[in-house]
């Protein structure tokens, strides 16, 4: 084989390469909603550690308890996502959620809960008065209880903490004799009203190496 020969394998090569790279960077829009690298909807695009699932036109994720919950918008360039927070059963005051404890990532996964979420909890025990969390008068699970009355939370005990750096991210509980429902705000902004505030619950991922 000649010079000639050779660097046209070698340019082949190289373009085949790149090709194959191009095909795994992105995954096809869901829907209306693109999904940038590396989140994967399937093993033929983006890594299929930061798998996500395409439902019907509704990108979608799993927890670790087998629960899908919609993803509602994605920041690639800071890493982040928000998922929508489970529904509050009408005329209960049950997350959707309940039976499998609430929101559990997979430990091993890329995937934890941000720091930008203050997690508003509904329904809870008395135990609860003495943890650290917010359960005063002005506290914001007051505001909502008050706006999503057909919840069936309102007059419940209640209480809302900033999930900041020293709790678990990977875990929003709820249970049966705790707190039976939840619901999240991110980058809450106590000036701005109930129905203005951005329910969800930011999730990051680690990039890939």
């Amino acid at each position: 084989m000649n010079v000639r020969e050779m660097m046209s394998v070698l340019i082949m090569f190289v373009l085949v390469s790149i090709s194959h790279v191009s095909a795994l960077e992105a995954c096809p829009n869901c829907g209306s909603m693109q999904v940038p690298y590396p989140l994967s909807t399937n093993d033929n695009c983006g890594n299929p550690r930061y798998r996500v699932y395409c439902n019907n036109g509704s990108l979608e994720f799993l927890s670790a308890q087998k629960i899908f919950y919609q993803i509602l918008s994605i920041n690639p360039s800071a890493y982040k996502f928000i998922i929508r927070p489970p529904l509050i059963q009408k005329n209960t005051c049950y997350s959707s959620d309940l039976d499998v404890g609430g929101l559990l990532l997979d430990e091993n996964s890329p995937f934890n809960i941000s720091t930008h979420n203050t997690v508003m909890l509904f329904n809870c025990s008395e135990t609860i008065l003495l943890s650290p969390l917010n359960c005063s008068s002005v506290s914001p699970c007051r505001q909502f209880e008050k706006v999503e009355a057909e919840g069936g939370c309102i007059d419940t005990l209640c209480c809302s903490f900033l999930k900041d750096s020293a709790m678990t991210s990977h875990r929003i509980r709820v249970r049966v004799g705790g707190c039976t429902a939840y619901t999240s705000v991110v980058d809450f902004n106590p000036d701005r009203t109930v129905e203005s505030w951005n329910y969800g619950i930011e999730l990051q991922w680690v990039p890939p190496n």
